[in-house]
């Protein structure tokens, strides 16, 4: 047989595998690559959950979709990312409910101050508030669907010096991401605050720029912000999940059967997510009590005080029936589910 022959074999028969693999689903040729940013350490609650969708979506799609995670801000901050998700450039991520405020504004109203009081108290408000639900149906729109809650947990402080009332509040400067109601509450609180991203944080206080921040403990744990702002006072003042997000134009590429199986998978990873982080608080606790952290529980009554103002100017800018609307859902749980 000659050499061109023989190339002519040899190339059919590399076509002909290739055929079968990809109406088989096993191929490389068959996969899609995938890719999931966010500003959570390796080590962190996020990239764990991440790491459940990932194998769960490869599970449910018979290994036709292989997500790659890419964390710590690798590809962008959580601003940058959801732009990226409507752009197309990234097809899921992950940050809280406020950071797509930019693009929907009243989410702004998710992080009103001490809407619920308990884990079970925020998923009930995440997974069946009617007026949420409708802001979510918002989104695809925008350029972008929710998938999923994951959870992160109660909002509370690091900061370089104690943080015993909102007195000690009015030498401080806070950083703040971009979220209105966020920079309100801790306006009204009496810091001075000032916007940053999450990357930039901890060589921020570091170096004096701000003498602190606020997010979840798991959070806080995860970007070791206690290292360099020392006091951990658990004020819980704003609940924080994680919504998890998919670029509409990626949606819009699934067939019906992947789209279900995408779904559940983010379903599972919210479950993990909501376990894993609940469960994790304490330790976290006193992991960084161990490494040197002052944590205390202050009085929260004024600070609940400080930010009462905070309800009035959301109506003023949202609209009283809006914001009536999510302070009613919260109310008839927190009446439902009462705190233990």
């Amino acid at each position: 047989m000659l050499w061109e022959d023989i190339m002519r074999v040899s190339l059919f028969k590399l076509a002909a595998a290739t055929a079968i693999a990809a109406v088989m689903g096993t191929g490389a040729f068959a996969q899609t690559v995938l890719r999931f940013s966010h500003t959570d350490n390796p080590g962190g609650s996020r990239q764990a959950a991440a790491e459940v969708f990932a194998e769960k979506v490869k599970e449910y799609t018979d290994g036709r979709y292989d997500i790659r995670i890419f964390p710590a801000g690798q590809l962008a901050n959580d601003p940058k990312a959801i732009e990226q998700l409507i752009l197309g450039g990234v097809d899921f991520t992950v940050s809280a409910t406020g950071s797509y405020a930019t693009h929907l504004a009243s989410l702004n109203l998710t992080a009103m101050p001490f809407l619920v009081d308990t884990y079970e108290q925020g998923w009930e408000l995440y997974d069946n508030s009617t007026w949420l639900q409708g802001e979510f149906d918002k989104l695809p729109a925008v350029g972008f669907r929710v998938l999923s809650t994951w959870e992160a947990g109660f909002r509370s402080f690091t900061t370089s010096s104690p943080l015993a009332s909102p007195t000690d509040a009015q030498s401080m400067k806070m950083r703040v991401y971009p979220n209105d109601m966020i920079r309100w509450s801790m306006e009204a609180i009496g810091f001075q605050t000032v916007v940053m991203p999450i990357t930039d944080v901890y060589l921020a206080i570091q170096q004096g720029t701000v003498n602190g921040q606020e997010n979840p403990v798991d959070t806080i744990k995860s970007l070791r912000f206690y290292e360099v702002a020392p006091n951990v006072t658990l004020t819980r003042h704003v609940y924080s999940p994680l919504p998890l997000t998919v670029s509409e134009a990626t949606w819009a590429k699934f067939s019906p059967e992947d789209q279900e199986a995408v779904r559940k998978a983010a379903n599972d990873a919210a479950a993990f997510s909501r376990d894993l982080v609940k469960n994790s608080v304490d330790s976290q606790i006193e992991e960084m009590k161990a490494a040197g952290a002052k944590v205390s529980v202050p009085e929260i009554g004024p600070f609940r005080d400080a930010v009462a103002s905070v309800y009035d100017k959301a109506r003023g800018v949202y609209g009283a029936e809006e914001v009536d609307k999510i302070l009613a859902d919260a109310a008839a749980i927190r009446k439902k589910m009462p705190s233990k």
